[in-house]
């Protein structure tokens, strides 16, 4: 179920919406200490260089002996934060599940290396996502692997769900690929809701360049679902209380 990243320091102007049928602990609404803004500045220079670290490694053409003494580097800087590390089933310092904000989700988190991250901001009632895809995120040479795709317009659906009150999880996405999605290129994504029928929710969605919106490369249609309390313990068990479900209901 996408949720959006944190505003600081990204300005990410998503919705703050809880995450659809979860228990949340803390004070709904509170506005973040000092530390906290502090240490999500932190996290987000981490995410840059890693994301940063990770695209250049894959370019690279430096010898043998500079990628082998750049791995013992890497090793002796993935100790160090091994040294602190939360449970699997334990939700980030960071994040804020009363506004939905996840500064590690693959898609928008900025502190996540995987992330592109893609912003998203709403205009007129639709969830509008900008983001560059890199090396990391490479299918055939030079263009976007196609999961990537099904990737980034699950996130914008789901935020197009979110702010027109029907926050879910996906039930169905189906994808048509018209063209390849090319890598080191703007791209602009856009999706909005055009039907609630009970508790599912149909959106649409679309991946462009943000040099020609108005040409898709890749369309999606998907089928989110509101999920209740009981459900959400059912499909996620105790983890439904402290973490972000990013996984399909059939």
């Amino acid at each position: 179920m996408p949720t959006p990243d944190g505003p600081p320091p990204a300005g990410d102007t998503t919705p703050d919406r809880p995450l659809a049928g979860f228990r949340h602990e803390g004070t709904p609404g509170a506005e973040p200490t000092a530390q906290l803004i502090d240490r999500r500045d932190a996290v987000a220079q981490l995410g840059e260089a890693l994301r940063d670290l990770t695209s250049l490694a894959i370019g690279s053409e430096v010898p043998v002996d500079v990628l082998r003494s750049v791995a013992e580097d890497a090793r002796r800087l993935a100790a160090t934060l091994a040294e602190q590390q939360r449970r699997l089933d334990e939700p980030s310092s960071v994040d804020d599940l009363h506004r939905g904000q996840r500064w590690f989700n693959p898609v928008v988190g900025s502190g996540n290396p995987v992330a592109p991250p893609m912003r998203v901001e709403i205009i007129d009632g639709t969830a509008i996502g900008t983001c560059t895809l890199d090396w990391r995120f490479e299918g055939p040479p030079t263009y976007a692997h196609g999961g990537v795709s099904a990737l980034l317009l699950d996130q914008i659906m789901g935020y197009a769900a979110a702010l027109a009150g029907h926050p879910g999880v996906t039930g169905r996405l189906e994808v048509r690929y018209r063209s390849t999605v090319p890598l080191g290129q703007p791209l602009r994504l856009q999706a909005r809701l055009i039907d609630v029928l009970g508790v599912r929710s149909a959106l649409r969605g679309s991946i462009s360049l943000a040099s020609a919106p108005d040409d898709p490369l890749v369309e999606a249609e998907g089928r989110f679902l509101a999920l209740n309390q009981a459900q959400t313990d059912r499909l996620f068990g105790a983890r439904a209380t402290d973490s972000d479900p990013a996984g399909e209901v059939t």
